[in-house]
């Protein structure tokens, strides 16, 4: 059973200015070219900005970041900063990826402002990262395996800690980092706002809230757990030794825009990755055994369409936020229910549409089958 229920939420857009922002923080929603928000930010914005805890579930591509950045970021030019300066709000994020984008996106919003910020994951020095640590910024955007290094070396300072935000807290469970995660509540002010937000919203997760969420509210945009109605859904069955052939002569032949590859394996995504550049198609890789440097430069080569294939593991599932994605295809049938939304949510982002490809042996068939009944789609 639920530790709570949802509020399903279907609400219509608000035109940022009509939300009584600081006109600071609207210059930079302007600058962004925001005009009105988007569902979950209609429904998570006014609840945030009254202090409460909250959880939201709603559809990869949802404005998510938005949703908790522009009520954190008011509370904040609303509020005299602490003397001397010390970290006044955490977002922790299952992956450097998105822990890049969230602080990316909170450089926009904030450029009016004197509000800072710091990106704190692992795979670069830690030099600088502990230098804003020790320095106190407002904002660190952190996954939990590189804010616990920093903890080790007592360069954070938490005590001042108004907001903290989960951020697809489901797949932090997935990937083992929730030891993580308590170890660092367990650090952390008792008396604060934290607000918990997912695509998904598995029941363990659920459970797991009750040990830190204080009687927040729960929003639910959109279908449970399901893949956005802006894409499309389809199949293409053969044998599992003919899979990379026609997937380069489609990617040749037919694929208009960018694509997004995903792969089980960090050896599957490499070598797919080289097969593809040995049939003259542009493909880069991005999984964990690449360094930092190598991801950033995969990330912005298929960002700019240096590198119009992107092969990856789900490693991207999370935190891959690039507008135009045109294709994902899954070179296997994914794992779980929860993979296959994520993995397909990097395409018809912001309602944009797209269209899913799942590559499919014959002995993957069951597996399929399954998945059509867990998501509630029908792959064709």
């Amino acid at each position: 059973m639920l530790a709570y229920e949802p509020v399903l939420f279907d609400p219509a857009p608000i035109p940022f200015d009509k939300l009584s922002l600081d006109e600071r923080l609207l210059s930079g929603i302007r600058d962004l070219g925001w005009g009105e928000t988007r569902p979950v930010q209609s429904g998570v914005i006014p609840l945030a900005l009254a202090s409460g805890d909250v959880i939201a579930c709603a559809e990869t591509g949802t404005g998510k970041t938005a949703a908790f950045l522009v009520p954190i970021l008011q509370r904040f030019l609303n509020e005299p900063s602490p003397q001397p300066p010390r970290t006044r709000a955490l977002v922790l994020a299952p992956t450097r990826e998105l822990a890049v984008q969230i602080e990316d996106q909170v450089q926009g919003l904030t450029y009016h402002t004197t509000v800072s910020s710091i990106a704190v994951f692992g795979g670069v020095p830690m030099d600088a990262q502990e230098r804003a640590l020790r320095a106190g910024v407002d904002i660190v955007v952190a996954t939990p395996g590189r804010l616990m290094d920093h903890m080790r070396h007592e360069s954070t300072d938490f005590g001042a800690l108004e907001v903290l935000v989960l951020d697809e807290a489901d797949r932090m469970l997935d990937m083992g980092f929730w030891p993580d995660v308590q170890r660092i509540l367990s650090a952390l002010p008792v008396s604060r706002q934290t607000l918990l937000f997912s695509a998904t919203m598995p029941g363990e997760v659920l459970k797991l809230t009750q040990e830190f969420l204080r009687s927040p509210k729960y929003i639910q945009v959109g279908r449970r757990g399901g893949p956005a109605q802006t894409i499309s859904h389809a199949v293409q069955t053969m044998a599992s030794n003919e899979k990379t052939t026609w997937l380069g002569r489609w990617l040749r032949d037919e694929a208009i825009g960018p694509v997004l590859i995903f792969c089980r394996t960090k050896i599957g995504a490499e070598r797919l990755a080289q097969r593809l550049s040995g049939m003259g198609i542009r493909a880069a890789s991005l999984h964990a055994d690449r360094t930092q440097q190598q991801r950033m430069a995969a990330v912005e080569g298929f960002r700019t369409g240096t590198y119009p294939v992107l092969v990856a593991t789900d490693v991207a599932a999370r935190g891959l936020d690039i507008d135009g994605i045109a294709h994902v295809v899954n070179y296997e049938v994914p794992d779980t229910p929860e993979a296959y939304v994520h993995r397909v949510g990097r395409t018809g982002r912001a309602e944009a549409t797209g269209s899913a490809l799942t590559l499919v042996a014959p002995e993957e068939l069951r597996a399929l089958r399954a998945l059509e009944k867990a998501v509630g789609v029908q792959l064709q």
